[in-house]
């Protein structure tokens, strides 16, 4: 596939055929593909505040998992809101290491390179991350999805695990982050969740399921090696292997 590099958008390289999903479009036009919404939502008080005040820990959580040697190539699939992405990135920059970040909107991907200005050891690819045609097979030491999956309808599900089991090399790391089934206790989980749902309509499938093979495909659920889980189980960090 071929790819072009926009001189407006320096850095940023795009597939020839990406468009944004129908379903993001649909569902999460609000906080994701508008400049504006990008602008508002970029406070990591405001997320900290949406995710109940444990975006911080959450954070801290993934980049504890990934080590303290964080070499050779990283991928992160989709942007973050906060600090999450410059803070793995520095610590990236003091190994030695490369980071490519993948998004479909644009827009994320500018909003990035403000929060990362002029790193050479950054790269910045505006595709699908169902369908990264311009990353080449085994070739990240590891890979991230923070808070992804939840945002994807199921198909689209299978397709990025798909394909971030593809481009980690045989041993590496995929990393995930995500919601899952709260102990029957939480509050949240009769407060909250009901309203999630309807402004994250792929979300139930994930944090109404303990057993990950219900939203994992199927090939990749017995490369699990770790699984925690934070906030009366409101959260989940899981590690694969590939």
């Amino acid at each position: 596939m071929t790819n072009t590099q926009n001189p407006a958008d320096d850095g940023i390289v795009t597939a020839s055929n990406v468009i944004v999903p129908a379903y993001l479009e649909k569902y999460y036009w609000w906080a994701y593909a508008r400049p504006w919404a990008i602008k508002f939502w970029e406070r990591d008080w405001l997320i900290d505040l949406i995710l109940w005040f444990h975006y911080k820990r959450l954070r801290g959580e993934a980049l504890a998992a990934f080590g303290d040697a964080l070499d050779g190539k990283t991928l992160q699939m989709s942007c973050a809101y906060g600090a999450l992405t410059p803070m793995l990135h520095k610590k990236i920059t003091a190994s030695g290491g490369s980071l490519d970040v993948v998004d479909v909107v644009i827009h994320q991907l500018r909003n990035l390179k403000r929060k990362i200005p002029n790193a050479d050891n950054l790269r910045l690819f505006n595709m699908d991350a169902t369908a990264m045609s311009l990353l080449p097979d085994q070739t990240y030491d590891r890979v991230l999805m923070f808070f992804l999956p939840h945002e994807l309808p199921k198909e689209a599900k299978e397709k990025a695990f798909n394909e971030a089991f593809r481009v980690a090399k045989p041993g590496g790391t995929i990393l995930v982050v995500e919601f899952s089934k709260p102990k029957w206790w939480h509050p949240l989980r009769y407060i909250y969740l009901p309203f999630l749902r309807f402004l994250e309509p792929f979300a139930p499938q994930i944090w109404k399921n303990d057993d990950i093979g219900a939203w994992v495909p199927k090939p990749f659920v017995d490369k699990l090696v770790s699984r925690k889980k934070i906030f009366g189980d409101y959260y989940q960090i899981l590690m694969f292997k590939a």
